[in-house]
């Protein structure tokens, strides 16, 4: 999914920057036609490059959650996820009090919610 040499860090702190003012979170497409956001897209990349680049991702996750949108912040929870589990809880965990809105969107359903509210039903299953 990146590209050779140093393109890949191009590309994934672009996907990021895309995440930083992300307004929407979306893992999969939306709307009847299932189209994905450019948001959804970015996180997708990111995802991708945890593979092959887990510890320049772990970095710009770190920079996502200093930086980023609410969404942003809990699109770089999520990731984290993947990579350490505990550090995911505590990112989590510090994100349960912020009243911040934000919209989501499951297939066809649009809503809105707090990161507060995102990070404790995450905790809840985690």
């Amino acid at each position: 999914m990146f590209g050779i040499g140093e393109t890949w860090k191009r590309e994934l702190r672009a996907a990021v920057d895309e995440l930083v003012s992300a307004d929407t979170l979306a893992f999969g497409g939306v709307g009847f036609a299932g189209t994905l956001l450019p948001v959804t897209e970015a996180y997708q990349r990111v995802e991708a490059a945890l593979d092959d680049h887990p510890e320049e991702v772990r970095r710009q996750l770190d920079r996502l959650l200093a930086e980023g949108s609410p969404a942003g912040r809990a699109y770089a929870a999520t990731l984290l996820e993947r990579i350490d589990p505990t550090e995911a809880r505590a990112a989590w965990t510090s994100l349960r009090d912020d009243p911040t809105e934000f919209t989501t969107f499951v297939g066809c359903v649009l809503g809105r919610t707090t990161l507060g509210g995102y990070a404790t039903e995450r905790l809840a299953i985690a």
